[in-house]
């Protein structure tokens, strides 16, 4: 996050990055608490980054085991990595417009199901082989995996990704917006304010709740998002 002074300019993402390899997350089961403000922004994020759930027996995943030990990828394997992704998520948003069609109870079941089996394969994925990055799999498909996560149940697992996709912006391996999406996602899911108001109420209409908007579009900028006005005006002209 941007800092209110001048002590450290550096990207939003890669004091993320630095936040998640300098810190080790502490296991619970209990919402995280929030302390007092800090000045720079970097101390906040560490604060909820340090206190989400991350339970590996429930997830399957640990930290340690996503992010070392993985051969290399052979490009064959990449390539057919990246054609699941995609064909998942197009697996994806036919059920969710049958879904939406006939909102019947058999339409919902075979969303959930085809959502818990695309979740399942993205895990064992990113167990294997760490996350699917745009340099490895390609920007369509690293984007695939990251509305797959999106639409998993599992935020514990989707904290694990959350922390691997930080890691993978500041080393240029994946598009900065994909972080900004799922750190926002994880915040309200785990009952914390969000860093770049990516995340909409649809009961309101509006962001959910978002720490220190008074600086909001400027942590919007640095990751390359539009100003939160642009973004509502074009969820209303879509809508």
């Amino acid at each position: 996050m941007p800092p209110d002074g001048d002590a450290d300019r550096r990207p939003a993402v890669n004091r993320d990055a630095d936040t998640h390899r300098n810190g080790d997350m502490q296991r619970s089961r209990d919402r995280p608490h929030h302390g007092e403000e800090t000045h720079d922004g970097v101390g906040e994020m560490r604060r909820g980054y340090a206190s989400d759930a991350t339970d590996e027996e429930r997830t399957g995943l640990a930290h340690d085991e996503v992010r070392e030990g993985h051969p290399a990828v052979l490009p064959a394997l990449a390539a057919a990595l990246a054609r699941e992704l995609v064909r998942r998520v197009e697996e994806d948003h036919r059920a969710t417009g049958e879904a939406h069609r006939s909102p019947t109870p058999v339409a919902r079941h075979r969303l959930a199901k085809c959502r818990e089996a695309n979740a399942e394969a993205l895990r064992t994925i990113v167990r294997r082989h760490a996350w699917p990055t745009a340099d490895l799999v390609g920007a369509p498909a690293s984007t695939a995996a990251l509305m797959i996560l999106l639409h998993t149940r599992d935020v514990g697992f989707q904290v694990v990704c959350r922390d691997l996709i930080a890691q993978a912006v500041a080393d240029g391996r994946c598009p900065a917006p994909h972080h900004a999406y799922i750190a926002d996602h994880c915040a309200v899911e785990l009952g914390q304010p969000q860093f770049y108001g990516t995340r909409i109420d649809p009961v309101t209409c509006c962001p959910y709740p978002v720490r220190r908007p008074d600086t909001l579009d400027e942590r919007r900028r640095d990751v390359g998002l539009a100003p939160l006005d642009e973004q509502m005006r074009t969820l209303r002209l879509s809508g």
